[in-house]
């Protein structure tokens, strides 16, 4: 008896070890096309037994995927060949290539998801993964040239197509351990240029996270990125508490990126355009605690200074920005403007009148030497006032400034 019972057992057993694939994915597997195959595991995926199952499934979406790819891309490598050799070339049907590819690509991720999930023993033993991670990878580089040749022919959408799904597919779990080397070249690039146009067509979003990938990829979009960034950023300021919220994303930003000046001015500029001054001077005064020659922060309290006529203020700030960026006309006007506008409010008997104008030419005088085409700032009226009440208005020297004016 007690053998018997052993026999059924192990009768059961093997039944279920080699129990055949399911109704559903039989139904799968005779699919000739891998549109209908989708078709077929997306109305079916329940019906599935287990993961296994389910990985085969996708698996046999990336056989048809790939078998419709190759026979494109067969043809055009036989066409370099044949351009070569002179010969006739065949047409290629790159929306083929390109909807066979980023469907490979899809199934490929979903597939691996199942793949590597353990089996019946608790053991991960994945099928599928190494052969999908090799037909595909290199194979992902077409759908940046597809994209290329689409945007060439103003064909938009079909290069986002293109192009996103290039960069999805770079973060699948597939290719986590694939070799980069070949696509940091211009991964960037396709990155950057993918989140502009998305901006521009108002998918901020999707804009946001392309140019993330861009601001991380190795090259020379990584600036450009940023700056996209920060337009995305100010891109849903529909109220007082959105841009505060923005506020509060730029001063992330900048404890990341300390030296962006960028960020400091755009902070500031929202806070005082939002009437928070106490706020706006704390995030000045905040940079200048670390750095007290940093230009951005000295020239903008120097400005506001002058914007409430505290010309003594002013002067103190817009000096020490001159000193911290030597070259910067427009400071140099307005520290000029300062020491002009606080010799008017003087009584005209006081000494220390005459030498604020003679500062004041010092400092124009320095414009003029920078920028003599006016090209940064207009400092001609102010440099004549200034001369008019030093010299006096009969003196040869106020007739050349008079000149350059």
């Amino acid at each position: 008896m007690k053998k018997m019972m052993m026999m059924a057992m192990m009768l059961v057993a093997s039944a279920a070890a080699f129990a055949g694939d399911s109704p559903a994915l039989k139904a799968i597997m005779k699919s000739k096309d891998y549109v209908e195959a989708a078709q077929l595991v997306q109305s079916s995926l329940s019906q599935l037994a287990d993961d296994a199952e389910k990985a085969k499934a996708y698996n046999k979406i990336v056989d048809l995927a790939m078998k419709i790819y190759n026979e494109q891309s067969t043809i055009q490598t036989e066409n370099q060949v044949n351009v070569q050799m002179g010969k006739e070339v065949k047409p290629v049907d790159t929306k083929a290539m390109m909807e066979s590819l980023i469907c490979a690509l899809d199934a490929a991720n979903e597939c691996d998801k199942y793949d590597q999930l353990p089996n019946a023993k608790g053991k991960v033993a994945p099928k599928f993964s190494e052969s999908n991670k090799t037909r595909l990878w290199q194979q992902r580089n077409q759908l940046v040239n597809i994209g290329q040749e689409a945007g060439q022919a103003k064909d938009y959408p079909t290069m986002l197509k293109c192009w996103e799904a290039f960069l999805n597919s770079d973060k699948s779990p597939l290719f986590k351990d694939c070799d980069r080397t070949q696509q940091n070249g211009f991964i960037g690039q396709v990155a950057y240029l993918t989140a502009f146009y998305n901006y521009q067509a108002k998918e901020f979003d999707k804009a946001m996270g392309f140019t993330e990938i861009a601001i991380a990829a190795p090259g020379e979009f990584k600036e450009d990125a940023f700056k996209l960034k920060l337009e995305l950023l100010k891109s849903n300021l529909n109220n007082r508490q959105d841009s505060l919220q923005y506020v509060q994303n730029l001063r992330k930003l900048y404890e990341e990126r300390p030296d962006n000046n960028a960020l400091l001015e755009n902070m500031y500029n929202i806070l005082t355009g939002l009437g928070e001054k106490e706020q706006a001077n704390k995030v000045l005064d905040d940079v200048l605690a670390k750095n007290p020659k940093n230009f951005v922060a000295l020239a903008d309290k120097g400005i506001a200074a002058m914007n409430e006529n505290n010309f003594d203020e002013a002067i103190n700030w817009l000096s020490r920005a001159s000193e911290s960026s030597t070259d910067n006309v427009a400071i140099m006007m307005y520290l000029g403007t300062c020491y002009c506008q606080k010799a008017q409010d003087m009584d005209v008997k006081d000494p220390k009148r005459k030498e604020l104008y003679k500062k004041a030419i010092e400092v124009f005088d320095k414009c003029k030497q920078l920028d003599p085409n006016k090209e940064q700032a207009n400092w001609g009226y102010n440099r004549q006032n200034a001369y008019y009440n030093y010299y006096g208005p009969e003196s040869p020297e106020y007739k050349a400034a008079a000149a350059d004016q």
